[in-house]
């Protein structure tokens, strides 16, 4: 089709987003559009934003002036998060014609009859509270793994997040319909699966449009690992008093599901965890790594922490940073503390210096690093299993084992997306593991 229009992506933000990105395109073309890369010419530019950090306020703005340095002519419009909490300021960004909230974004060539330029840009964005209906989505990202969205939305009311001003109450796919996504994403021939929401631990509530359920996550979990054709499934992010010891141990023993936890903790200082309003202590924390170890000795355990939280003083941080560097845990993700409008940590006394924030996210940075390294060292010489990537980096190709080691070897196009047992040997110098392959180990 000569005059087919063009259509281009941009995500910011979360996994979550990822896979709604990909849905949207693929609304795209089945309306007839083309997708294209970002970079390439494109008659609309969709930017899927995010508000989780002040840096994606700040990226918004530069990927707008991408999308018209490829062609100025062309129709931008922003969804996501940020198009939720703040349609206006996003509308008022020079060159931005459309700006969808949370519950529009599904529908956004509904909003598209004509693709002129607008000199101020069209809001279409509900009352959060409207956005009470589930639509399902997955990405695929890089060939081999696939996100796959089982719930939306928070019911959580911590101090500094405004996830639920975003993406409204807690809601969830049907089983069945995480099933049929899970079977269509198999048929694909992608090889894992990352189960990924807002608050995925909560799943099943909000099935019915209300807070009945049939499903826990825990029945999500049981299903999904009968699911034939997926090799790998991961859990990308759960609360910690949502991750039961049912769950621990049906992954330990499950067919599918990896030995690979990424669990929230946020502080170590309980008197902290009380102000952001979680919904545990640290000492559960402590249980539940604890269990993970005892059923899967080899599990990595990933951690969230956010430092600078105001009132955080230096015995606070210190006790978050001593809590975690005996915590037999395998890497951190750190994030400083940046207030939000309309969330209760905004108003809060006891705010952290900046230069504090940055100090603080250092040594915990470090800390991480110290961290892998000591869970990568505890697995040179074992046996496991690794997806390769799709991407040549530097003459090598990488990829992951089911317990999250980073692994690489040098590029063989052939390994893509295939699974090989593999034995650990050491680590490189960037911080990667080299490998050596079970069968050439032993002279097959």
């Amino acid at each position: 089709m000569a005059n087919q229009k063009k259509v281009a992506f941009y995500t910011l933000g979360c996994k979550l987003n990822f896979s709604e990105t990909s849905t949207i395109a693929r609304n795209f073309q089945h309306e007839g559009f083309e997708r294209v890369d970002f970079e390439d010419v494109a008659d609309i530019y969709v930017i899927n934003t995010c508000s989780v950090t002040d840096n994606a306020d700040k990226q918004f703005k530069q990927i707008v002036k991408k999308a018209l340095k490829n062609n100025e002519k062309a129709f931008v419009a922003a969804v996501g998060c940020y198009a939720q909490l703040k349609p206006e300021e996003l509308a008022a960004v020079d060159g931005v014609d459309l700006v969808l909230g949370a519950t529009e974004k599904f529908k956004i060539t509904d909003y598209l009859n004509d693709l002129s330029k607008n000199d101020l840009g069209e809001v279409h964005s509900c009352e959060i509270e409207e956005a009470d209906f589930y639509v399902g989505s997955y990405s695929f990202g890089d060939r081999t793994r696939a996100f796959l969205k089982v719930q939306d939305g928070c019911d959580y009311k911590c101090t500094y997040c405004t996830i639920p001003l975003a993406r409204g109450i807690s809601r969830s796919d049907t089983m069945e319909g995480v099933l049929k996504n899970a079977k269509e994403i198999s048929q694909q021939g992608i090889k894992e699966i990352v189960l990924t929401g807002v608050n995925i631990g909560d799943y099943g509530k909000g099935e019915f449009g209300n807070k009945k359920h049939e499903s826990t996550f825990l029945d999500l979990v049981t299903e999904l690992d009968k699911v034939e054709g997926i090799e790998r499934l991961r859990i990308s992010s759960i609360e910690p008093n949502l991750l039961k010891n049912e769950t621990i141990v049906l992954v330990s023993k499950s067919r599918a599901f990896v030995p690979h936890f990424h669990i929230p903790l946020q502080s170590g200082s309980n008197a902290v965890l009380k102000k952001m309003k979680r919904r545990y202590l640290r000492e559960l924390y402590v249980d539940r790594v604890t269990k993970i170890l005892e059923v899967m000795p080899d599990a990595c355990i990933g951690v969230d922490v956010i430092v600078g939280f105001p009132g955080e003083t230096d015995e606070h941080f210190l006790e978050t940073y001593h809590f975690l560097n005996e915590l037999p845990i395998s890497y951190l993700h750190v994030f400083t503390y940046s207030e939000r409008d309309n969330t209760e940590a905004a108003e809060m006394d006891g705010v952290v210096p900046k230069n504090v924030r940055a100090k603080r996210s250092k040594m915990l940075r470090g800390l991480s690093v110290k961290k892998r390294r000591a869970f990568y060292e505890s697995q040179i010489g074992t046996i496991r299993t690794v997806l390769f990537e799709n991407e040549n980096k530097e003459g090598y190709i990488h990829g992951f084992t089911e317990n999250y080691v980073k692994v690489k070897t040098p590029w063989n196009p052939e390994l893509v997306n295939t699974l090989h047992q593999i034995k650990l040997t050491k680590i490189d110098e960037d911080g990667s593991v080299r490998l050596a392959f079970c069968n050439e180990l032993i002279g097959l």
